[in-house]
């Protein structure tokens, strides 16, 4: 072989190399991505993780990656059903469950997502209450999920949780609710004043039922009085009916004061 053909298969071979790298191309699809393969325009297959050979005049990649991902979605003015505004942030998480259709069938799937969602939580909203809403704000996520999540799937994306972050009022409607607050803890206070009360007045009529079936019961509650006063000159009223009262230096009967003692003798 002479050295002229050498050159020749040399010069061949370093053709064939550079129109390798001009014509072919390697394209890595990462494990949290998925990459469509087109052909000449035309959608042809779905490449998993790894080294893909392409022919470049013809053929593009495009990827897509389907990990789990958070959107937010703040400050939304919604009414609710008794015409009261209020705003709600939300932060759902989702991830791309069908590349295909999320990237062939519709045309910016994020932003289609972001207006289901909005649709979702006005449904929400609007058909309950204000006060409904205040006692179940943990179930707004979970009832706009379940509304939301349908028609996300035909986007090609699937809604794993979404969640109510912030309930917000404007200044008039705080002022609003803090006064209703405050009068609900008025109203409570009063009513437990009441049943202190009324236990209080219970109590006082127990203890006068058992002063009449037993009146010694008084005279006891009296003297434990006494006992525990100090200082105090206590005047009391014996009724001319009771049993009499023993003096010292003689005795002394109903109505009648005491004997004074007799003279001695001289």
């Amino acid at each position: 072989m002479g050295a002229d053909t050498t050159l020749v298969i040399a010069l061949a071979a370093v053709g064939a190399a550079l129109a390798a790298r001009v014509l072919l191309a390697r394209v890595t699809v990462f494990e949290y991505q998925r990459g469509l393969l087109y052909r000449y325009g035309r959608f042809e297959t779905l490449l998993g993780p790894g080294t893909h050979w392409i022919y470049r005049p013809a053929t593009a990649v495009q990827t897509v990656d389907v990990r789990e991902t958070l959107m937010p979605l703040t400050g939304q003015e919604l009414v609710s059903a008794d015409g009261v505004s209020i705003k709600i942030s939300l932060a759902a998480r989702y991830r791309v469950g069908d590349p295909v259709r999320a990237i062939n069938n519709v045309a910016g799937y994020l932003m289609l997502l972001h207006s289901l969602l909005q649709v979702a939580l006005r449904e929400v909203v609007g058909q309950q209450p204000i006060d409904q809403l205040l006692q179940q704000r943990d179930e707004i996520g979970g009832q706009t999920l379940a509304r939301a999540a349908g028609p996300a799937s035909e986007l090609g994306v699937e809604l794993l949780r979404v969640d109510a972050k912030d309930l917000m009022f404007s200044g008039p409607m705080k002022r609003i609710f803090a006064k209703v607050v405050e009068a609900r803890q008025e109203g409570l206070a009063s009513l437990e004043k009441a049943r202190g009360e009324t236990a209080a007045l219970r109590n006082l009529a127990n203890a006068a039922r058992l002063v009449e079936e037993r009146p010694a019961l008084m005279q006891l509650r009296l003297l434990q009085q006494i006992a525990g006063s100090s200082g105090n000159t206590v005047i009391l009223g014996v009724p001319s009916s009771s049993t009499p009262i023993p003096v010292r230096g003689g005795r002394t009967t109903e109505g009648q004061l005491p004997s004074p003692p007799a003279p001695e003798e001289q």
